[in-house]
């Protein structure tokens, strides 16, 4: 004799698993009212829809921010799916927010090294348990992709997200969490390439310098201003690629290195995540260039 399902058995296998209500029902259904075996196919259903999807292209998604109460310890996580309107998802923000917590609970940037980790949720589900999960229910591919993790024993951190998608973190050596919070809307505006002149690598330098001197060169000049045409030129170059010798985006009639010098404060490091960088998009198809193949085939 099959067992009646009721509402409140779906309502609990959907509070344990993530899945929808139909999935719930349906899973129950099939194991005769056995939470235990419902949750368990719900599982394997999960499992087999990440295999399916682990193929497909996941370049959208979000960047979220996780950190401590004194503002010394923060995580930044990219997590991607295949479409925006994913990206959106409550469930699957839930889950983000959930592993930006993870990795700054275990101060962790390996995301290899978590995916057997509890998050901090209701159903107690593994990392890796609650992706497969999430995949079950929303249908796409969805990858952990990158974390950092920051420790400013002698600082702050700050972060700026800005749409979800570019998430900042800048670690200040004195100054305070509303500097860092100024200084990491700056590096998400302006994405400098380095932090000062010093960390630029000697090969570019030296392409960059050959560049400019063969620029003022041609103007014909004396050696002696040609020499100073340059190192103006590199100069300029060089305040334009690195933090330090950037315009303050909030008040660019100062660089970012005056700022610092009036907050006595230093910038120890910085980093800035997209969405989907260096990800290979696959190329949008061209709806009129495909009709006219069709025709032309016929």
């Amino acid at each position: 004799m099959s067992q009646a399902i009721t509402a409140s058995m779906v309502n609990e296998l959907r509070q344990r698993t993530g899945a929808g209500m139909m999935d719930c029902k349906k899973a129950l259904v099939a194991a005769n009212g056995d939470m235990d075996v419902a949750e368990h196919e719900i599982a394997k259903a999960g499992n087999r829809k990440a295999e399916k999807t682990a193929a497909r292209v996941a370049v959208e998604g979000t960047i979220v921010a996780a950190h401590n109460d004194t503002y010394t310890e923060m995580a930044l996580v990219e997590i991607n799916c295949e479409t925006d309107f994913v990206a959106k998802d409550a469930s699957f923000l839930d889950f983000c927010r959930a592993v930006a917590q993870l990795v700054l609970r275990h101060k962790e940037e390996q995301v290899s090294l978590l995916k057997d980790q509890p998050l901090m949720t209701t159903s107690g589900q593994t990392l890796e348990e609650a992706r497969q999960a999430l995949i079950g229910k929303i249908g796409e591919n969805i990858q952990v992709r990158r974390a950092v993790y920051v420790n400013a024993t002698d600082g702050v951190v700050g972060h700026y997200i800005h749409g979800g998608r570019i998430g900042v973190l800048v670690r200040l050596k004195g100054g305070d969490n509303a500097l860092a919070k100024d200084l990491a809307m700056h590096v998400a505006a302006l994405q400098p390439q380095y932090l000062a002149p010093e960390e630029v690598p000697a090969e570019r330098l030296a392409k960059e310098t050959e560049i400019f001197m063969a620029q003022s060169e041609n103007t014909g000049k004396p050696a002696a201003i040609v020499e100073k045409m340059m190192q103006g030129r590199l100069n300029k170059y060089l305040n334009e690629i690195c933090l330090i010798g950037q315009s303050f985006v909030k008040n660019p009639d100062i660089t970012v290195a005056q700022l610092l010098k009036e907050k006595h404060a230093s910038v120890v490091s910085y980093t800035r995540l997209a969405v989907g960088e260096g990800l290979a998009k696959k190329a949008e198809s061209n709806f009129a260039d495909e009709v006219a193949q069709m025709i032309g085939g016929k």
